[in-house]
Order: structure tokens, then C-alpha cells, then sequence
């Protein structure tokens, strides 16, 4: 009896727009962003899907992506749970810096390896890898999120571009090379079906033809 697994990452937020590093810091959505969440809404509730529980994060993009999506499907008052967990990684000292200033300052390899490689954390006390993203969210997946799914229920999640990422790379069964190419769109539904054992029964990503699978 398993369930179904929906994660979209938030619509364009103001920092996406303006090129900047943004982890925990807290922009709203752009026109644009708003734009993606209420489209992902629509494209599943054209789909006649219908959520049993939402998790979002602590952050106010993916809290209105959220919000959208659950309006877009007719259930605008959904249990929703938010927990700082899977909130985007956090970028340390790179946050609110621009992300082409950043690569005249440091070049383009050092800036693509902390945007993208699997363990090196981007400067910073506070700063997380891929890696140290996935020490917090899978915890928080496996103990929150996973045995729902796992009893049948259709369950949202509107998280972030590493927070999913570092949940997609174990479902997808990427390695840590594989990670580094993988960028999630913004406002774009990845439905998963999972087995019973948790593993990835089918995976859809929705207005990606070339990803589903």
C-alpha cells in the first residue's frame, strides 16, 4: 500500500531574480515565482491529485509555493507542516553576494564547487555542502514524512533546490558525480511513487517529458 511522493521547489524568488546567493535568508516570491507556484497548482489539480498532509519549510517562498499549489487543488486549508529541517542549505558567507561577483572574486571552478559538488561547504562557519544539507533533511524524511507515504497518503513537499535535491539524490540513486549536473527547476512537480521497501516505484516530472520514467 504505498503511497505518493509530490516535492516542488518554490517559485522564483526575488534573490533567484536577482542572481544572488540566498540559502536561509528569507526573500518572497517574484510575480514570476508567484506565477510557477499557482501553474504547478493548476497542472495538478488538472491531474486530480489530492494531498493527505503538506510539509513546506520555514521560509516564506516555500510556504507561498505551498500555499498556491494547495489552493490550485482545492484544499487551500490542508494540514500544513513546517519545519526548519528542509530549508534550503545554508550558504555561509556566500549569502546575499552575487553570484557573478562571486566568480570574478574567487573564479568560476571554486564557485561551481560550492554551488554544486556533493561535500565541500561554501565559506563560512554556518556554511553547508550537499552532504551536511542531507544530514539534517534525510533524518527529518525518514522519521516524518516517509511513513506517511509509506501508509498509502499522497504527501507535498515545497522545499528547496538543495534541501530536494540532496532527498532526490538517494531516491534517483545518483551518485555524488551525477549530483553535481542536477538542477531543479523552479515551480516544477516531481511525483514519486514509492514501494513498500521506500524505494522509487515510478518517477514523473511534470512539463519534463524527458525525465519521466
Amino acid at each position: 500500500m504505498s503511497g505518493t511522493l509530490v516535492l516542488v521547489r518554490h517559485g522564483q524568488s526575488e534573490w533567484n531574480k536577482l542572481n544572488l546567493f540566498t540559502g536561509w535568508k528569507d526573500p518572497d516570491l517574484t510575480e514570476q515565482g508567484v506565477e510557477e507556484a499557482i501553474e504547478a497548482g493548476k497542472t495538478l489539480g488538472e491531474r486530480g491529485m489530492k494531498f493527505d498532509v503538506a510539509f513546506t519549510s520555514e521560509l516564506i517562498r516555500a510556504q507561498r509555493t505551498c500555499q498556491f499549489i494547495l489552493d490550485g487543488v482545492g484544499q487551500a486549508d490542508l494540514q500544513t507542516i513546517r519545519h526548519e529541517a528542509i530549508n534550503e542549505r545554508d550558504y555561509g558567507d556566500l549569502a546575499g553576494l552575487n553570484k557573478d561577483d562571486a566568480r570574478a572574486k574567487w573564479g568560476e571552478d571554486q564557485v561551481h564547487i560550492w554551488r554544486r559538488s556533493y561535500a565541500t561547504p561554501p565559506p563560512g562557519e554556518t556554511g553547508e555542502s550537499l552532504r551536511d544539507t542531507g544530514a539534517r533533511v534525510w533524518p527529518y524524511y525518514i522519521r516524518e514524512i516517509l511513513p506517511r507515504v509509506l501508509r498509502g497518503e499522497t504527501v507535498l513537499v515545497a522545499a528547496h533546490g538543495n534541501s530536494l535535491r540532496s532527498l532526490v539524490m538517494v531516491l534517483d540513486g545518483l551518485s555524488k558525480e551525477d549530483i553535481t549536473g542536477l538542477n531543479l527547476g523552479t515551480g516544477i512537480p516531481m511525483i514519486y511513487k514509492l514501494k513498500a521497501d521506500s524505494t522509487v516505484a515510478s518517477k514523473e516530472v511534470l512539463g519534463d517529458d524527458s525525465n519521466a520514467h
